[in-house]
């Protein structure tokens, strides 16, 4: 992989962070009832999601593949169902992802690419779009979950279910917190091209009433690599008025990541 690639990768994929200043870290002592129905847990979970404006923050990302590890922290402003973007290392690196494109410039090596997300779609194993990688962030399912689809498998700390018929692609299951039901792993498996993707939620926090993911941990494996990021928190605050500047620069040199 290229130095290039990795790096991208690296700025991409940390982007499933939220951090937060001045939040609550939230407890989670809640003990399961065995009683509550798929139904009921899921109207729990619709509940807890997060709606804002607008956030800005600060992410440290740990980037690790096989013997390489690369750590870096980067400015993050998302505009909620509209916009992810970020930018690293004094406006060198700038990423800027909407819902039909994947932009980013690169001024150490004066490279660029603007396409679709094939790019994130390819390194995880299964196809995303703007409204998964939004939901993976924020601690909610990557697909959508409806009850009467669903069924509850053993799981001695959460609310643990899954689709009663997996889809012929892939393979789903969902852990969800019983104290405030936010995700607290998912995994999405595709058994024929052997990729794994999970996504571990460590900790989260209540930020002016919404509880967003303060730790988090994504595994990426497949038949030739294992990537590891550790995401944690440094700051962020909400609903401000913001900015999502992407000009790039003349001269620059288009690239593809193959």
């Amino acid at each position: 992989m290229t130095q290039t690639r990795f790096f991208i990768y690296n700025m991409i994929l940390g982007l499933f962070f939220l951090g937060c200043k001045s939040a609550k870290v939230m407890e989670s002592k809640e003990t399961l009832d065995p009683k509550m129905s798929v139904k009921q847990i899921v109207k729990k979970y619709d509940k807890s999601k997060s709606e804002f404006k607008t956030l800005q923050g600060r992410l440290k990302i740990e980037y690790t593949q096989g013997n390489r590890s690369e750590t870096h922290t980067v400015t993050l402003r998302m505009e909620h169902d509209k916009t992810i973007w970020v930018n690293a290392f004094l406006n060198m690196v700038r990423v800027k992802i909407t819902h039909d494109r994947v932009r980013f410039y690169n001024k150490l090596d004066n490279t660029f690419f603007d396409g679709d997300y094939t790019l994130i779609s390819d390194f995880l194993g299964t196809d995303l779009q703007f409204k998964n990688l939004q939901n993976l962030l924020l601690g909610e399912a990557v697909f959508d979950i409806k009850p009467k689809e669903f069924e509850k498998r053993n799981h001695p700390n959460s609310y643990t279910i899954a689709p009663k018929q997996q889809n012929d692609l892939y393979d789903l299951l969902y852990l969800i917190n019983p104290a405030y039901f936010k995700l607290d792993a998912q995994l999405l498996s595709q058994s024929l091209k052997q990729n794994v993707l999970k996504v571990q939620y460590r900790s989260y926090q209540n930020i002016e009433g919404l509880v967003l993911p303060e730790q988090m941990v994504i595994t990426s494996t497949n038949t030739n690599e294992q990537t590891t990021l550790n995401l944690n928190i440094k700051s962020v605050s909400l609903g401000q008025p913001l900015r999502f500047p992407f000009t790039i620069p003349k001269g620059f040199k288009a690239i593809e990541l193959k």
